[in-house]
């Protein structure tokens, strides 16, 4: 069988690929006909072809490069698409927008990898001719970025979704605040982020550090995603994980006499929002603003590593607690999530929640399961939706390797590339009921020990190049055929400026890496 052509090593891997002979060229006379409803895939095709290429692709009635929605595709789903790339034109066709979203994705790909970057001019924009039927495997493909331990500029955020999209990846988990900081503007409590924004230090650095978004930011932050075809996906942590909401607001938290300082250590923060009636008016006036800048149907209130100690030492929780019928004060997590994720149903959004076993959270949730892999199966039983996100294959903020010159990393075991690559969401001996409810996956990139974006591209690249693979892929992935796409990948990545991590004998290694208790 003769080797793939360098063009059609595609990240991800489509489903349909056939060659074709010959090459369509691009040029000044080069026009688009999108035909209704495919409007907004051939603007984003100008945008982010046009200035590289300097071809502006008009439109018109006569254009060869031709986007169509196509009801008869409808078996392709919300994201499939078809791609017919000849001689003389291209026709992307879809039953729905997002999948010629897509499909712009893979056209950019097929193009030279200078394309990608505007650095020449002078060569041919030709594209290969091919047949391409393609369809991803799991409807949520994302990835968690933390900016409450180290802030970063919205134009970051547009540039890491523009990388997701590159890869087909779909969802944005913003991780938005924490023990370390609070980022998201919230009218209502303006010293969430004029107190809560700010810490003294990180990991006894002292470097004092300080961020937060402006509505309008965050509100064009998702305009640009939704652009993509990428949802963000908001997270705001209750009732553990708020340390810098307490230091700005004492009377939320269980001893309103003392007054703490924004969170300078990485861990479990033993200090937890309170369950007294003030506290779920403060949650429900927060949410209605994040929904309000955010559409996205999912809201993630967090939920994990939540210790109940202040909670069995409050009277007043305790009070509470026998109030509402509870056995104890360890009920309340249960309680309080509940509380929170109905006031979100009864908005129209899908609560979301990370679990500690895939057991604990109200049946309305969307649960990440994080811990144990066993732990989405247990969850998935329970009728929850499941995105599953272990953290020996998806925590970025891990170390590649062993290597003694990597940079600082999370301590643990290396979570290396082949590891992010093989993970399964769903084992081949799930029920096709309990299987049917996983959403997908996700990676998450913790930032207490990440501070620019550089640090932030290293860790993620390629490595989520991987998870991409396997997402949109599924099972008809393997290591050795990504390998190969990917050493012809790195191309594009070079192109665009991503400070990815060489690829070298070892980084793709297949040896296990054994197992680690996460912190977070």
């Amino acid at each position: 069988m003769p080797a793939p052509r360098p063009e059609l090593s595609l990240v991800p891997r489509p489903r349909k690929v056939s060659p074709r002979p010959g090459r369509l060229v691009l040029d000044q006379g080069t026009s688009v006909r999108a035909l209704p409803g495919a409007e907004a895939a051939a603007d984003l095709l100008r945008t982010l072809i046009g200035p590289t290429t300097g071809l502006s692709l008009p439109p018109s009635a006569e254009g060869r490069l031709v986007l169509a929605l196509d009801p008869q595709l409808g078996g392709l789903g919300d994201e499939g698409y078809g791609l017919t790339v000849g001689p003389q034109a291209l026709l992307l066709r879809a039953a729905r927008p997002d999948g010629l979203l897509r499909g712009v994705q893979t056209i950019r790909q097929l193009l030279p990898p200078e394309a990608l970057s505007g650095g020449a001019r002078d060569i041919p924009w030709e594209l290969p001719c091919v047949e391409i039927s393609d369809v991803p495997q799991y409807p949520w493909r994302g990835a968690m970025l933390d900016v409450a331990r180290h802030f970063q500029p919205v134009s970051y955020l547009r540039r890491y979704v523009d990388l997701m999209a590159l890869h087909k990846l779909n969802v944005l988990h913003l991780h938005l605040t924490d023990d370390q900081g609070w980022r998201m503007p919230v009218e209502a409590f303006p010293r969430l982020t004029s107190v809560g924004g700010h810490r003294a230090q990180s990991l006894s650095d002292g470097v004092p550090h300080a961020g937060a978004y402006t509505r309008a930011e965050l509100r064009d932050l998702v305009r640009h995603a939704r652009e993509r075809g990428v949802t963000v996906v908001p997270e705001i942590e209750m009732p553990g994980h708020a340390r810098a909401a307490l230091a700005a607001y004492p009377a939320l938290g269980n001893h309103p006499e003392r007054h703490l300082d924004v969170w300078t250590r990485w861990g479990v923060c033993d200090n937890v929002l309170g369950v007294h009636e003030e506290v779920f008016d403060f949650c429900r006036t927060v949410l209605e603003e994040v929904m309000d800048v955010f559409p996205s149907p999912y809201v993630h209130i967090g939920g994990e590593e939540c210790p109940t100690g202040e909670w069995e030492n409050s009277p007043a929780a305790r009070d509470r607690a026998a109030a509402a019928g509870l056995s104890g004060s360890g009920e309340l997590h249960g309680w309080f999530m509940g509380r929170i994720g109905s006031f979100l149903v009864e908005h129209g959004r899908r609560p979301v929640g990370w679990a500690e076993s895939g057991a604990e959270l109200p049946a309305d949730f969307t649960v990440m399961t994080w811990r144990d892999p066993a732990h989405a199966l247990t969850a998935a039983r329970r009728g929850h939706q499941v995105v599953t996100a272990h953290h020996r294959a998806t925590y970025l903020d891990y170390a590649q390797s062993t290597d003694p010159d990597e940079p600082a990393a999370q301590p643990g075991e290396p979570v290396p590339l082949h590891a992010v690559h093989s993970n399964e969401p769903v084992s081949p001996d799930w029920e096709p009921e309990d299987a049917s409810r996983v959403l997908g996956t996700q990676a998450q990139l913790w930032t207490e020990y990440v501070t620019t974006p550089d640090r932030i591209e290293y860790l993620t690249y390629p490595r989520l190049c991987a998870l991409a693979d396997r997402a949109w892929s599924g099972g008809r992935s393997d290591w050795a055929g990504f390998v190969e796409r990917l050493h012809d990948h790195t191309a594009r990545l070079d192109a665009l400026g991503v400070r990815y991590r060489p690829l070298t004998t070892r980084s793709l290694a297949t040896a296990s890496t054994g197992t680690a208790r996460p912190p977070r």
